[in-house]
């Protein structure tokens, strides 16, 4: 049985990895419940300065004397057991548990919590879930896996019933959580290093669902038939949303704007829950708003709370979030790094007035690009001209047999404008000798092309 961290309460934890989104986030909780937080990332990044800057030590490379004096080892999916810090807590007999473990510990007990889980949309959808909850009068603890304003980062230590979370599959470390309410946004391929095909996945996602107690909900998108059909085999309770007949909550009147934000009237098996106005553009914002009135619904908030806190949501950073106006140029980041996502993220590109739109991806993990490679193939046909980086490795070992440029004629031969630019450098430098005023760019990936939209802002004419 895992140590569990709150028989370490005032003691020393470690974070090995500690510069991640989540890793960051977790530390800082943990530091605000009286912990004594240290941990190690083998580069200095905005978020390792931030956890400085609130006083907890982050040592920059990883080694075995920085482990030396902890208590609790944390660590993330990416550190190997050959990591020297796992290594000498090993030797020292210092407890060690991974990243979801912990998070399984930090929200059992919680009356009402909440995981958020799907193949994309996760971060966007448990942001709308914070926002809302709080805006509602709710104190919920958060833990998001990027960063939102609202709440000044990716966690929030809050003093009510309830716990709100993503819930990842990779690595099928979501059935490490301890959920009573599940919600499956979608269920698509990816992560086709760790599952052998997408009835594979579909059947992590069934024991996911089969992790919520009998009188606990299961909340899906009732258009995907994989979810709903797991949310509907599940033991416990269940409610879908969508846009067809067959789903529970519907929003019907539903029209867009110009820049594709949607408006509706939801409707729960024939009863008006309110009318919602969205301030983010898109399909699958509208969706993932429909998962956030399920859940406030069954949590029964009160709903005018809930419409007012959609309508103030602007979205987390890196969810296609405007970065910096350059040369007259709008720049976006966003996340997205498998084929819906990125779609999705050129979707509401193309609804921003824009004369030519220029797409930048760092394609992430050798694997993801090698099994989904003639889905990318597809992925761009929205954009006007694609630059494509080096492959981001992440944490994958360079298999010798897939190279960013093989993507590059294959999308030629589709037709789209594909250009390969190994660096973020070489990307900055191509596109200001070709970007004109007016234009929109916009990056994908889930590595850190951010730093690209970093470097391009630097010189921006404004900034967000």
């Amino acid at each position: 049985m895992a140590a569990n961290i709150f028989d370490y309460q005032g003691k020393r934890v470690h974070f090995i990895g500690v510069g991640g989104s989540s890793m960051s986030g977790l530390a800082g909780y943990l530091q605000d419940k009286g912990y004594s937080v240290t941990g190690s990332d083998r580069t200095r990044s905005h978020k390792t300065e931030h956890l400085e800057q609130r006083g907890i030590r982050v040592f920059i490379g990883q080694a075995a004397e920085n482990v030396r004096g902890a208590d609790f080892i944390v660590y993330s999916a990416a550190i190997s057991p050959d990591n020297p810090e796992r290594r000498e807590a090993l030797r020292l007999g210092i407890p060690q548990i991974e990243r979801c473990d912990l998070i399984g510990q930090l929200m059992e007990g919680y009356p009402f919590a909440i995981g958020v889980s799907g193949t994309h949309g996760k971060t966007t959808t448990t942001s709308m879930l914070a926002q809302a909850f709080m805006q509602a009068g709710v104190d919920p603890t958060i833990h998001i896996g990027g960063e939102l304003d609202f709440i000044g980062g990716s966690t929030r230590a809050g003093s009510g019933h309830d716990f709100i979370c993503e819930a990842c599959e990779y690595n099928a470390s979501f059935l490490r959580f301890k959920p009573n309410v599940a919600v499956i946004l979608n269920i698509d391929e990816d992560h086709l290093d760790f599952y052998r095909d997408i009835d594979d996945i579909e059947a992590a996602f069934a024991k996911y669902a089969a992790l919520v107690p009998e009188d606990g909900w299961c909340i899906a998108w009732g258009d995907d038939f994989r979810a709903r059909r797991v949310c509907e085999n599940a033991r416990c309770n269940h409610m879908t949303y969508g846009l067809g007949e067959q789903c529970m909550l519907r929003p019907l009147n539903l029209r867009y704007d110009a820049q594709g934000r949607a408006s509706f009237t939801a409707v729960l098996n024939g009863e008006a829950l309110g009318d919602f106005r969205l301030n983010v553009s898109s399909e699958a914002n509208m969706l993932d708003s429909l998962a956030v009135i399920c859940a406030a619904h069954i949590r029964g908030l009160d709903m005018a709370k809930v419409a007012e806190a959609l309508t103030g949501f602007i979205g987390a950073h890196r969810r296609f979030e405007l970065t910096s106006v350059t040369d007259g140029v709008k720049c976006y980041t966003d996340y997205g790094h498998n084929p819906a996502e990125i779609k999705n993220a050129l979707k509401i590109a193309s609804m921003q007035p824009h004369g030519t739109l220029w797409s930048v991806w760092q394609p992430h993990t050798y694997s993801r690009t090698k099994t989904l490679f003639d889905q990318f193939l597809e992925t761009f046909d929205a954009a006007d001209r694609v630059l494509i980086t080096d492959i981001m490795g992440a944490r994958e070992v360079d298999p010798g047999d897939i190279r960013s440029e093989m993507l590059i004629g294959p999308l030629r031969a589709r037709g789209v404008d594909a250009v390969l630019t190994p660096s973020f450098d070489d990307a900055e430098a191509y596109l200001r000798a070709h970007w004109q005023s007016g234009d929109v760019m916009i990056s994908h990936g889930c590595g850190d092309i951010d730093l690209l939209n970093e470097q391009i802002a630097l010189h921006g004419d404004t900034v967000r």
